[in-house]
């Protein structure tokens, strides 16, 4: 359920974007700014969406390179 969630975000959020970009190209003159706020809030949550990604990899990184029996290479030890 929670994959399902987080898939219709991700799709959602770049219909948003794509709509947007749809408004501002086929609207002319001042209509234009009509299609800005969907254009706009498509665009942050991709920055957000990719931050968080690039925030959760990098403590993943972290956790593995971290000596002292939280990293996953200490717990799959080859040691009787």
């Amino acid at each position: 359920m929670k994959r399902l969630h987080r898939d219709l975000l991700a799709c959602s959020t770049l219909l948003l974007v794509l709509l947007g970009l749809a408004g501002v190209l086929l609207r002319q003159g001042p209509d234009r700014l009509q299609a800005l706020p969907a254009l706009l809030i498509g665009l942050a949550l991709l920055l957000q969406s990719a931050w968080s990604w690039r925030r959760r990899r990098r403590a993943i990184l972290l956790a593995l390179r971290e000596p002292g029996g939280r990293g996953a290479a200490s717990e799959c030890s080859d040691e009787p």
